[in-house]
């Protein structure tokens, strides 16, 4: 399933482990792809993003957190 047509609850989230792409964390926080590539770039993501080579992956307790959960 397309993390864009998940509907993303507290438990699914916690369900990826303990980091996700930027594709999926921009999904998450209502972001599209384009812009979420766009926010890590510029180090302007909404939470922390970790640069793994030419991939970025953030950790899921910083959405969770951000979230509120």
């Amino acid at each position: 399933m397309s993390a864009e047509r998940t509907t993303w609850t507290a438990e699914a989230v916690r369900q990826l482990g303990l980091t996700t792409d930027i594709e999926t964390a921009g999904a998450i926080l209502g972001i599209g792809r384009s812009k979420a590539y766009a926010l890590a770039k510029s180090g302007k993501f909404p939470v922390r993003v970790i640069r793994v080579g030419h991939s970025y992956i953030v950790p899921i307790p910083a959405i969770l957190e951000l979230l509120g959960v």
